[in-house]
């Protein structure tokens, strides 16, 4: 019994020596380049300003990819005419929305409108791990609808992607705010 007593206590006394205390959070060390842009400049109904240290891939029917290869992500572009059809378009892009509450935490809208440029529309945000966490559409209500969708070529794991959202978002919203129409 004094052998047990004596222990418990050798242990006591070994084990009371500084407080811990909690390390410090850790931030990962991204480096992204500095904001630039350019035109997009290309024969297409639309034309927005797009990131220097993006690639351009273009598709048919007006569509476009803008990679982000260093950040293994892309802004797939959608256009679409309107004939008739605002009300079908509308439901669709946020129906593709939508389809994310099933891995989403939160989903914000965000309306947008330049009046001078006859732009209008919503940014989504989508916080999760969702397969696009930003999205956006966009029409000048008579001729024209674009959709815009973030994806990573990753499986989608929120917290370690959310510095790289928040980077291309800076884009995103420099793409709505510099687009204009071309007939």
């Amino acid at each position: 019994m004094r052998k047990t007593i004596l222990l418990l206590i050798a242990i006591i006394m070994i084990s009371c020596g500084e407080a811990t205390t909690p390390k410090p959070k850790a931030y990962l060390s991204l480096e992204y380049p500095e904001l630039g842009y350019n035109r997009l400049g290309i024969k297409k109904p639309y034309n927005f300003d797009v990131a220097k240290n993006t690639k351009i891939k273009y598709l048919p029917q007006s569509w476009l990819k803008i990679q982000y290869p260093k950040l293994k992500a892309s802004v797939d572009i959608t256009y679409r005419p309107i004939n008739d059809n605002l009300k079908e378009l509308f439901v669709e892009a946020e129906k593709l929305v939508i389809e994310h509450t099933v891995k989403a935490d939160h989903i914000s809208w965000r309306d947008f409108s330049n009046k001078e440029n006859k732009v209008y529309g919503k940014m989504c945000e989508i916080a999760g791990n969702a397969a696009s966490q930003i999205q956006f559409h966009v029409t000048d209500s008579t001729k024209h609808f674009i959709k815009g969708s973030l994806f990573f070529y990753v499986k989608p794991n929120y917290d370690s992607i959310l510095p790289a959202v928040a980077h291309i978002k800076k884009d995103m919203i420099r793409m709505m705010e510099s687009l204009q129409w071309e007939n």
